[in-house]
């Protein structure tokens, strides 16, 4: 069993024990969260496309770390002009531990 969620610009197949990281959410440490914009859900009951989303399915996850991601370099330059620059980039993420899939308020197998 697995859901397809949108969060921010991204989506992620997710499924209960997958640890994730999505951009960065105002929640603190420890606390659970619930995502609602679920996208595709597949279960015993078979699989459900939503249109865009699927209405009263949630995926209930907490919330194990905010952190930074690795530094990302972006480098340009103009050849033979003599420009050169560089800039360096580290993007926000949260860390989550996907709990429950759940559709209508019932946990999904």
């Amino acid at each position: 069993m697995y859901a397809v969620l949108r969060q921010g610009s991204h989506q992620y197949r997710v499924s209960p024990g997958d640890v994730i990281q999505i951009e960065k959410i105002d929640a603190e440490k420890g606390q659970e969260v619930e995502l609602e914009d679920i996208l595709l859900l597949n279960s015993a009951d078979g699989v459900e496309i939503g249109e865009p989303r699927i209405p009263g399915a949630a995926v209930k996850a907490r919330v194990l770390r905010q952190d930074r991601g690795k530094k990302i370099l972006v480098y340009k330059f103009k050849r033979r002009k003599g420009y050169e620059k560089r800039k360096g980039h580290r993007q926000d993420f949260t860390e989550l531990k996907v709990l429950s899939v759940s559709r209508d308020g019932r946990e999904l197998d």
